[in-house]
C-alpha cells in the first residue's frame, strides 16, 4: 500500500487501485500522520491542524472517529501511543519520504546523468499542492508552505544538472510553466534565460528577461539579480564565450568548465500558431442565468495580467455546458489567438473519461502542433502546452470534467488566457479558481425559458399550469428543456396534459426523456460515480421522513456517528447529489429526490429501509420532547425509548432554541407523525404529535397541527390506545379552537375527558379542562371558563405542581380581568409572575406581563401598562411567539389610545393585524380589528370607525366568538355621526342583552347608553 501528501492525500493499492482515504477532516489526519510516520503525533496537534484556533467540545471523540475510520481503511497503519496516535509504515511507502531521500542521493552523486535521473525520480513525487484537499489553514501554513520550498530548491538543483548536460531544450519546456506561476524565483529565471540562448532563441530569452525585470519593479521595485543582469548583458552584446563561461560557473561540481558546442534548436512551440475556433453551436435561446451569465463575462474581461480560471459547478441537467458555451461565444472578441473546447466525458454514457494524456494530444495538435512532435510523457505535453500558449489569448473549455487530476495538466498558465471549467463536483484545491454554483432557476426565469421556445401566448393562456409544471420539474433546465421541446413538436399539447403525464410518478422520468437526453441517466451517471460508502449513504437518505435533514438527523438515518454522516453528506454535496441550503442542513433537488426514491425502492431492502426510517422517526421524536419541555408545562409526561435515536442530539439549552428547533423541522416532524401511524406504532405517533400542538399553534400552523393530532388519533383507535386518543383530542380540541369551530372543540374535548375518567387520569383531566376554559373564554363564557381554570388550580396544588399552578394563576388573572375585578386580577398575575420567574417559564410569563400591562391600562397607570407591555413584547419576541406578540401589540395600542397617541395606535393595531396574517393565525383578527375601530373613532373618522366595527361583527359572528360580537355591537351604537339612531337602538339592546347573557360587566355601559337613546 502506497500513500501520497505532495498533492491530494491519495492513497493506492499495491496493483496502484486508487482508495477512498475519506473527506477533509480524514484526510488531514491522515496526512498528518503520514508526514510524521514513526513518530508520535499528540491528539492536540491534531486538533490544532482540524480547527485552528476554534476546535469544538466534541474536537477529541471526533478525532476518535477519524481514526476509527482510517483503521478500517488501512488496517495495521494507524498505531496508538500514549498522547495520540503513529503511522506505521514503511518510508519508500509514502512520496514524501521517497521524495526526500531521492533528493539526498542526488546531492550525494558523482555522476551528472545519475543526478539528474534522481532529480526526475524526485520531482515525479509531486502531484500537485501538498497537503490539498484539507481544509486545514494551519497546516498550510505550518507544513505545506515550507514543503514548496523544498520542491522549488528540487527544481533549481535539476536545472543547475541539466544545463551542465546541456539539456537546454528540456529546460525551457519544464522551467517555463514554473516561472509563470511564480516570477520571483530568480535563480529558475536564470536557467531559462541562458538555456533559451544557449538554444538559438536569442530573442525568446531577451523577452523571458524583461518579463522578469518588468514584474520584479512593478512587484517589489527592485531589479533582477546582479547574476542575472550580468547574463543579460553578455547576451545583448552576443559574446557566447563569455556566456559560456558564465554558465561554466554554476555546473554541478563547481569547478569552471569549457563552453560545449552548441545543439541543434528544437523550436517547442509550434511554428504556425493555429487559431481556431472549436465552440459547439451557441443556442439562441438562452434564458434565465443573466447573473451567473455576468459573474462569467467579467472574468474573461479582467485587464489583469493573470490566467483566469472559470470553474461552473452543479447537478447534472442545471445548464453548466451551456452557460460555458454561450459565454464563450460571447466573449469571442477577446480571445483572437483561439476558442478551444474539449469534451472531458467525466460522466458520459458508455464513454470513459479522458484521461489528461488524450487531452493534451488533442488541445496541441489543435493549435497545431505536428503529431511527431508530441511528446510521450504527460508532464512534457503539459510542459509544451503551456509554453505554447505563452504570449496567446486563448480562451478555452474543459467540459464535463470528472476530477481535478484529469485537468489539472491542461490548465493554462499564460497570462490572458482564461479556462472554462464545467464539473458536477466543487474540485476543491484548483488555486486561484473563481467558482459558478448554478441551482435551479426560479420561476420566472423557467416560464421565460417557456415562453421562449413555444411563445409567449401559449404559456400565457394556461399559466398556472404552465407553473405547475415548472415546479414538476423542479426549475432544472434539462427537464424544462425536454418539455418545451416535447410540447414545441406537438402543438396540441397544453399544460394540463403535460402535467397530467408528469404527475404520475411512475412515468415522471419516461416523460422527461427525449432522444440524446434524458434527466434519469444524468442522475445515474453521477450515482455510478460514487464508491460503495457514498452510494448506500444517498439511497438511504432517499427513504428520508420530510423534506431536509440535519447533520443529527442524518447520523441516525445513516447509523453512524456525526462526525462520520458529515464526511459522508459534504462528499455528496461536492458531486452535487445533494444540496445543503444553510449549514448542516441538506436536501434533495426535487426531481434527484424522486429520483433517490426509486433507486432507493429497487437497491435497498424494504428492512433496511424501514429501518433507516425508524431511525430517524425516533431521533425526531426524542428531540421534539426535549424541545416541548423547554416550551411550558406538559399535558401528559413519558420517557422515550432513545435506544435507536441518535447516538449523538442538537443540545437544546433554552426555550429559543427549542423553538428554533421546531421551526427548522416543523414539516419533518409532521411526516415522522405519518410515518409511525403508517407503520401502526400508535404510541410513538400521539407521543410525538402531543409534543409538536404547542410548537404549531404558537406559530399559527393550524393545518398542521390538525393532521398530525388526526393522523395521531386514527392509529391510536385502531389500536385501542385510550391515553393515545384522549391526548390527540384534546390537541385536535385545541385546533378546531384556535380556527372558530368551538361547538366542534366542545365536542371534543368532552370526548376526551370521558375516556381519561375511565382510565382514572387526574392529569389528562385537568388538561382537559384547561384547554375547555380556553375555548369557553373565546366563545365569551367566561363563568364557564373560570369554573374550569378553578379545577386545574386545585389539581396543581393538590398535586404540588409549582409550574402548573403558576400558569393557572395567570389564566384566572386574566379572566378576572375580562370579568372587571381589576384588583383580585393584579393580585394573581403577581403571584403568578413569581411563580414562573422561579420556574423558568417564560413563554407564559409573556402572557402574564400583557394582562398586567393591560390592566394598568384600564386602571389608568399607563406608565405602568406600557413597561409591562413592553417587556412582554420584548419577551414574546425572544422566545418567538407569534401568538402572544399580536396579542401584545394590540393591548399595546389600547394603552397608546387612552394616552391621547392615536396615530400610533392605530399604527400599533394594523401591525398586530399584518402580523396575524404572515403567520396565517387569526383567532385574534376580530378583537384587534374592534379596537381598531375605537382608534378611529377617537381620531374623528367615524366613517372608517363603522366600516371596521361592522367587519369586526361579522367575523365574531362567525366565529362565535359573543363577547367580541358585543364589543363591536356597543362600539357601533356609540358611532351617532355615521350610524342612524334606530340602528343604534338595535345595537345597544342587543349588546345589552348580549352582555347580560354572558354576566359581562359590559352590561351595564350598554343599558345605560340605551337609555340615553330611548
Amino acid at each position: 500500500m502506497n500513500f501520497g501528501v505532495l498533492g491530494p492525500i491519495s492513497a493506492w493499492s499495491n496493483d496502484g487501485e486508487s482508495l477512498s482515504v475519506g473527506g477533509p477532516r480524514q484526510r488531514c489526519v491522515l496526512g498528518t500522520l503520514l508526514m510524521e510516520r514513526g513518530k508520535e503525533v499528540t491528539v492536540d496537534r491534531l486538533i490544532e491542524y482540524l480547527w485552528d484556533d476554534d476546535p469544538p467540545r466534541t474536537a477529541r471523540s471526533v478525532i476518535q472517529v477519524q481514526i476509527s475510520h482510517l483503521r478500517r481503511s488501512f488496517p495495521d497503519v494507524i498505531k496508538t501511543t500514549a498522547g495520540g496516535y503513529m503511522a506505521a509504515v514503511e518510508a519508500d511507502r509514502v512520496d514524501l519520504h521517497r521524495f526526500r531521500a531521492l533528493v539526498e542521493r542526488a546531492k550525494a552523486a558523482g555522476d551528472p546523468a545519475e543526478e539528474a535521473v534522481l532529480w526526475d525520480d524526485a520531482l515525479a513525487c509531486w502531484r500537485g499542492q501538498p497537503f490539498s484537499g484539507t481544509g486545514s489553514e494551519h497546516l498550510w501554513n505550518a507544513v505545506a508552505r515550507p514543503l514548496l520550498e523544498e520542491n522549488w530548491s528540487a527544481w533549481t538543483s535539476w536545472a543547475q544538472c541539466a544545463f551542465a548536460l546541456h539539456r537546454y531544450t528540456e529546460i525551457v519546456t519544464r522551467v517555463t510553466p514554473l516561472v509563470r506561476e511564480d516570477p520571483m524565483r530568480e535563480r529558475l529565471q536564470y536557467f531559462l534565460i541562458a538555456a533559451l540562448y544557449r538554444s538559438g532563441q536569442r530573442a525568446s530569452a531577451l523577452a523571458v528577461f524583461q518579463e522578469c525585470r518588468e514584474y520584479l519593479a512593478e512587484e517589489l521595485g527592485v531589479d533582477p539579480s546582479p547574476e542575472v543582469m550580468e547574463l543579460h548583458g553578455q547576451i545583448l552584446r552576443d559574446t557566447e564565450s563569455h556566456v559560456g563561461r558564465l554558465i561554466g560557473a554554476v555546473t554541478p561540481s563547481g569547478g569552471e568548465s569549457a563552453p560545449a558546442e552548441q545543439p541543434p534548436v528544437h523550436e517547442q512551440r509550434p511554428r504556425d500558431f493555429v487559431s481556431r475556433n472549436d465552440l459547439p453551436r451557441d443556442i439562441p435561446d438562452f434564458t434565465g442565468r443573466e447573473n451567473d451569465l455576468d459573474r462569467l463575462l467579467a472574468l474573461g474581461t479582467r485587464d489583469e495580467n493573470r490566467a483566469e480560471i472559470a470553474v461552473v459547478t452543479g447537478l447534472g441537467g442545471a445548464g453548466k455546458t451551456t452557460l460555458a458555451v454561450h459565454g464563450a461565444h460571447r466573449l469571442a472578441d477577446r480571445f483572437p489567438d483561439g476558442l478551444l473546447f474539449i469534451d472531458l466525458y467525466g460522466y458520459t454514457v458508455e464513454h470513459e473519461p479522458v484521461i489528461p494524456a488524450a487531452a493534451l494530444g488533442s488541445l496541441l495538435r489543435a493549435i497545431g502542433v505536428q503529431p511527431d512532435a508530441i511528446p510521450e510523457s504527460v508532464e512534457e505535453r503539459a510542459a509544451l502546452w503551456r509554453a505554447s500558449l505563452t504570449g496567446r489569448r486563448v480562451l478555452i473549455v474543459l467540459d464535463n470534467v470528472a476530477n481535478f487530476a484529469q485537468i489539472s495538466p491542461l490548465l493554462a498558465a499564460a497570462p490572458g488566457s482564461f479556462t472554462i471549467v464545467t464539473s458536477r463536483q466543487d474540485l476543491p484545491g484548483l488555486s486561484g479558481a473563481q467558482y459558478i454554483s448554478l441551482g435551479m432557476l426560479t420561476e420566472e426565469s423557467s416560464l421565460r425559458l417557456f415562453s421562449t421556445v413555444l411563445g409567449q401566448d401559449r404559456v400565457d393562456q394556461e399559466e398556472p399550469t404552465a407553473r405547475a409544471v415548472m415546479r414538476l420539474c423542479g426549475g432544472l433546465p434539462l427537464a424544462l428543456r425536454i418539455v418545451a421541446g416535447r410540447m414545441l413538436s406537438r402543438p396540441r399539447w397544453t399544460f394540463e396534459h403535460v402535467k397530467q403525464r408528469l404527475s404520475e410518478h411512475h412515468r415522471m422520468f419516461r416523460e422527461l426523456r427525449i432522444e440524446g437526453h434524458s434527466v434519469e441517466a444524468v442522475f445515474e451517471l453521477s450515482y455510478q460515480s460514487l464508491n460503495e460508502e457514498q452510494r448506500r449513504a444517498f439511497l438511504i437518505l432517499g427513504v428520508m421522513i420530510g423534506g431536509t435533514v440535519d447533520l443529527h438527523g442524518a447520523a441516525a438515518l445513516l447509523d453512524c456517528d456525526p462526525p462520520e454522516a458529515d464526511d459522508l453528506l459534504q462528499e455528496l454535496v461536492s458531486v452535487c447529489l445533494f444540496e445543503e441550503p444553510s449549514v448542516d442542513l441538506y436536501r434533495f433537488h426535487d426531481l434527484l429526490g424522486s429520483y433517490a426514491r426509486e433507486k432507493a425502492a429497487t437497491d435497498l431492502s424494504p428492512a433496511e429501509a424501514e429501518e433507516a426510517r425508524r431511525r430517524l422517526a425516533d431521533h425526531y421524536l426524542d428531540m421534539a420532547n426535549r424541545a416541548a419541555d423547554m416550551m411550558g408545562p406538559r399535558g401528559h409526561h413519558y420517557e422515550i425509548d432513545r435506544s435507536s435515536s441518535s447516538r449523538y442530539e442538537t443540545t437544546l439549552t433554552d426555550h429559543a432554541q427549542a423553538t428554533a428547533w421546531f421551526e427548522r423541522h416543523q414539516d419533518n416532524l409532521a411526516s415522522a407523525v405519518d410515518f409511525y401511524a403508517g407503520v401502526g406504532l400508535d404510541e410513538q405517533a400521539w407521543q410525538l404529535a402531543d409534543s409538536l400542538w404547542r410548537h404549531y399553534a404558537n406559530h399559527g400552523q393550524t393545518e398542521l397541527m390538525m393532521s398530525t393530532q388526526e393522523k395521531a388519533l386514527a392509529a391510536s383507535r385502531a389500536n385501542g390506545n385510550v391515553r393515545g386518543s384522549a391526548a390527540t383530542l384534546i390537541g385536535l380540541g385545541i385546533a378546531h379552537c384556535l380556527a372558530g369551530r368551538f361547538s366542534h372543540s366542545l365536542d371534543l374535548l368532552n370526548e376526551a375527558r370521558e375516556l381519561l375518567e375511565t382510565i382514572d387520569d387526574e392529569r389528562g383531566k385537568a388538561r382537559v379542562y384547561s384547554s375547555l376554559s380556553m375555548v369557553y373564554d373565546r366563545m365569551g363564557r367566561f363563568h364557564e371558563a373560570l369554573s374550569c381554570i378553578w379545577k386545574v388550580f386545585e389539581y396543581a396544588v393538590a398535586a404540588g405542581d409549582r409550574s402548573l399552578e403558576g400558569v393557572q394563576r395567570a389564566n384566572l388573572g386574566a379572566m378576572y380581568q375580562v370579568l372587571g375585578d381589576y384588583e383580585k386580577a393584579l393580585e394573581l398575575c403577581e403571584s403568578a409572575l413569581k411563580i414562573k420567574s422561579e420556574e423558568g417559564q417564560y413563554e407564559t410569563s409573556a402572557q402574564v406581563l400583557r394582562v398586567l400591562g393591560e390592566v394598568n391600562s384600564q386602571l389608568g397607570n399607563l406608565d405602568q401598562a406600557f413597561s409591562y407591555l413592553s417587556e412582554a413584547l420584548k419577551l414574546a419576541q425572544l422566545i418567538g411567539s407569534q401568538r402572544d406578540e399580536f396579542y401584545i401589540r394590540n393591548g399595546m395600542a389600547v394603552a397608546q389610545r387612552r394616552s391621547g397617541d392615536i396615530e400610533a395606535a392605530i399604527e400599533s393595531h394594523k401591525a398586530a393585524l399584518q402580523l396575524g396574517e404572515e403567520v396565517g393565525q387569526h383567532s385574534a383578527d376580530s378583537e384587534i380589528l374592534s379596537e381598531l375601530g375605537c382608534a378611529y373613532a377617537e381620531y374623528g373618522d367615524a366613517a372608517e370607525a363603522r366600516r371596521i366595527q361592522e367587519q369586526a361583527l361579522e367575523l365574531a359572528r362567525t366565529r362565535g366568538e359573543r363577547h367580541v360580537e358585543g364589543r363591536a355591537l356597543l362600539r357601533l351604537g356609540l358611532l351617532p355621526e355615521a350610524v342612524p339612531h334606530d340602528d343604534r337602538v338595535t345595537y345597544l339592546a342587543s349588546a345589552a342583552k348580549l352582555f347580560a347573557d354572558l354576566g359581562a360587566p359590559e352590561a351595564q355601559e350598554a343599558q345605560a347608553e340605551l337609555q340615553k337613546l330611548v
